[in-house]
């Protein structure tokens, strides 16, 4: 069975839409999909003592984390607008297809990860020059790829303390046991829901 949240919304951005008519002829594409409402404005959870950074850096990658709005994708449920505060940055079983709908009846997928350090679900084992990879160009050392829907570019001049600043908050979080769905890929149907990003147009015909 598959199952999916069929929705157009744009991260950071409005999704423009122009219908010139409406007869009974005339099909809006758009009929097919829920438009939702994402949370993006929470609580960033607040990191543990620890003897491995300073308090300022902490404290820095804290407010970046917020600054960026890592957990608008990487909270569960805040892609649908419901967030689970048990869950803040620990991954979302909602993923985002990174093609687009009226293209691809089975988009590729991603599921946002969980960023707390739990050793089996999260970033526990990751190094800190590899979080810092994946920070600044959306890549980790075992993957030439960068993720389709990390927002890297956005990211890439962040100076290389600042980003180490973000790994230290994030290997300081409180580790919370959660394990997204794997990411599919293009052409697969996925068995767990998402949702589309994206500005769409309709044209007049």
């Amino acid at each position: 069975m598959k199952f999916r949240v069929r929705s157009l919304f744009g991260l950071g951005t409005v999704m423009a839409l122009v219908s010139c008519q409406s007869t009974p002829e005339y099909y809006n594409p758009l009929d097919d999909f829920e438009q939702l409402n994402p949370a993006s404005i929470f609580a960033t959870p607040e990191p543990l003592p620890s003897s491995n950074y300073s308090p300022e850096q902490i404290q820095r990658g804290k407010y970046l984390v917020g600054l960026l709005g890592c957990g608008s994708c990487h909270t569960d449920g805040a892609l649908v607008g419901s967030p689970n505060t048990s869950r803040l940055l620990a991954g979302s079983s909602t993923g985002i297809a990174y093609t687009s709908p009226f293209v691809d009846d089975n988009p590729g997928v991603v599921y946002p990860a969980n960023l707390t350090p739990d050793m089996e679900t999260g970033l526990g084992s990751w190094t800190m020059e590899r979080l810092v990879t994946m920070i600044r160009v959306g890549t980790t050392e075992h993957s030439a790829s960068s993720l389709p829907v990390m927002p890297w570019p956005a990211y890439a001049n962040i100076e290389y303390d600042d980003a180490l600043s973000i790994a230290a908050y994030l290997k300081s979080l409180p580790p919370v046991r959660h394990n997204v769905p794997a990411n599919v890929p293009r052409g697969r149907a996925a068995t767990a829901p998402y949702v589309h990003f994206g500005v769409y147009q309709t044209i007049d015909r």
